[in-house]
């Protein structure tokens, strides 16, 4: 999954003002304790990121 596939996501989701915001300052477990930005920049992919937020905040099937 390309980064720009990943925030459109996440925009859609959380919606414009918000997505940036629960990436930078929400803590996961599933991401092994880090923030979205964080794992991102730790090396992972996209599409992992996407899934453990999926499982985090209940994201809906149809849109994972």
């Amino acid at each position: 999954m390309r980064l720009t596939i990943f925030w459109q996501r996440m925009a859609d989701h959380f919606g414009d003002a918000y997505a940036d915001s629960f990436a930078r300052d929400h803590v996961m477990s599933e991401l092994g304790g880090r923030t979205v930005h964080e794992a991102l920049a730790a090396g992972w992919s996209a599409k992992d990121v996407w899934r453990a937020v999926c499982v985090a905040m209940d994201v809906p099937h149809d849109k994972r």
